[in-house]
């Protein structure tokens, strides 16, 4: 029988009032030790959020726009809709793994493409070598970019907002702002529009363009995660002053992620034409943002130094699973626009948040 009737003392008081304490410290301590590991699973593996987006966003516009969204016509049109901006994105992310940031990445694309389609269509020069022209100038104009952060000492935003006007206004220039005819391109370069074509399997049509991207990314993964000169990019991002002290050649690497982001700029230009089927200097104009958009919503930090580069991969695969779900369910495009937006700032908050991991 329990003794209901025993006085409570001040001393039983107090001692009742700590175990309660004690309960709330203990379930409160639980619940932060839960966080703090979320965030650090999150820190060591920044492409988990970028690829967990992903799947709940497939989940829901599957849910919201219904079985149209899960077409295999539907998800390889995605795949399409993203290969030019994916490859771009590549482009950028390597710029922002080493802090910076490139706005002339687009122009470049433009420019590199305007080049190959006036050499190959108007001046009668075999498409293999007009190409390779594009690439070489895809190189040079990134090498300008590098060349102007690391010997002038230019900040890249400010550098690049500058290159950006110069290749734009270069595209006007050499293409006298007309485009070329899909029609020119086809009776005298058809190999400029290679990657338009596509591969029909059932319902599905996975385009070239679509391919390459994929194969983009993986070489880059690759490079900067199997090879020194990865591991030097990484550092620099991190740390230049570290990693100079460390014995890196930190102004070469720069020069050469910069000359390697152009380089890939005229892979994107090729793309673009298979893409769009003609060549306009006016393309792609906001191609600079939305390859940053992929860049942010994929992870990687814009503070440099932190990021796989694959989360640009997915974060240009979840811009386009939101335009899809998002126009198929009817939404303005205004409203697209909107939640584009939001999911930019949801993802850079999410970075901050990981980037204040406690040691």
């Amino acid at each position: 029988m329990s003794d209901t009737s025993r006085p409570v003392t001040k001393q039983s008081f107090e001692d009742s009032l700590d175990q309660s304490d004690n309960r709330v410290a203990s379930f409160e301590n639980a619940h932060a030790g839960i966080i703090d590991r979320i965030q650090r699973a999150l820190h060591g593996n920044p492409t988990l959020v970028p690829v967990i987006v992903l799947l709940v966003s497939i989940a829901a516009f599957g849910i919201i726009a219904g079985g149209k969204f899960f077409s295999a016509f539907n998800l390889t049109l995605i795949m399409q809709q993203v290969s030019i901006i994916g490859i771009l994105a590549a482009a950028q992310s390597l710029i922002v793994i080493t802090a910076g940031i490139d706005l002339s990445v687009a122009a470049i694309m433009v420019l590199m493409a305007v080049i190959a389609g006036n050499l190959s269509v108007y001046l009668g020069v075999p498409s293999v070598f007009a190409l390779i022209i594009a690439f070489a100038g895809g190189t040079l104009a990134g090498m300008m970019n590098g060349l102007f952060v690391t010997k002038v000492k230019l900040p890249p935003f400010i550098t690049t907002l500058g290159t950006w006007s110069i290749f734009y206004a270069l595209n006007l220039w050499l293409s006298g702002a007309q485009s070329i005819r899909s029609q020119d391109i086809d009776d005298k370069a058809p190999l400029l529009k290679f990657f338009g074509e596509n591969i029909a399997l059932g319902g599905a049509r996975i385009t070239y363009g679509s391919i390459l991207m994929i194969a983009v990314f993986v070489v880059l993964w690759y490079m900067l995660n199997k090879t020194a000169w990865g591991r030097h990019v990484y550092a620099v991002g991190d740390d230049k002053e570290a990693a100079e002290l460390a014995g890196i050649r930190t102004d070469r690497t720069l020069i050469s992620v910069y000359m390697l982001a152009g380089f890939v700029c005229a892979i994107a230009a090729w793309a673009s034409i298979g893409r769009v089927g003609s060549i306009s200097p006016q393309a792609f104009y906001d191609g600079n943002l939305q390859s940053i958009t992929a860049v942010v919503v994929g992870g990687i930090s814009l503070f440099g130094g932190r990021g796989s580069i694959m989360g640009a991969l997915f974060g240009a695969l979840i811009v386009g699973v939101f335009n899809s779900g998002l126009r198929l369910a009817g939404v303005d495009v205004l409203w697209q626009v909107f939640a584009i937006g939001w999911l930019i700032i949801f993802a850079v908050a999410i970075d901050q948040w990981i980037r204040k991991v406690s040691a």
